[in-house]
């Protein structure tokens, strides 16, 4: 009974240990509970999902169906370049949010997916951006985000 209890002791450890090095190499933190990330601009804030690796960037929000209007998803980059979207395999709308240095260089508003037989359209920003912010299409305006409004973060690591 014992040579059971201590087996069962041993997987429990080896389970938790895995659990947490699976935490870490996704997130270079030990804990298992995320904190929430979010971005506020003009006093409007979004919970973000947070595309850091190559592999998140390339899938985006592709593999979404809806985007709640408190939610984005950034992309994180290493310096500022002229980073390129796409709407491939997109099913909604969106506003794509160019940031530099914390603040909005660009704006691409309720930028709609591609038709069936159409190409899809490749988005770019005037200046370079180390961050792009995807929310739902129409809050841009909505909330009338504009170049040079400043974003502030919370529990964001570049």
């Amino acid at each position: 009974m014992k040579k059971v209890l201590l087996a069962f002791v041993l997987l429990l450890v080896v389970a938790i240990g895995v659990l947490f090095m699976q935490k870490y190499l996704k997130t270079k933190t030990f804990s298992l509970f995320n904190k929430n990330s979010t971005a506020t601009i003009n006093n409007h804030t979004f919970k973000l999902i947070i595309a850091s690796s190559q592999k998140e960037r390339e899938v985006g929000l592709s593999e979404t169906k809806s985007l709640p209007q408190d939610q984005g998803m950034i992309f994180l980059f290493e310096k500022p370049d002229y980073y390129s979207f796409w709407m491939k395999n997109m099913t909604f709308p969106i506003d794509i949010i160019y940031i530099n240095k914390d603040e909005i260089v660009t704006i691409q508003s309720n930028v709609q997916p591609p038709k069936n037989s159409e190409s899809p359209v490749i988005y770019t920003s005037e200046k370079p951006s180390d961050k792009v912010l995807e929310i739902t299409s129409g809050l841009s305006e909505k909330y009338s985000f504009k170049k040079g409004d400043k974003v502030k973060y919370e529990n964001l690591s570049n």
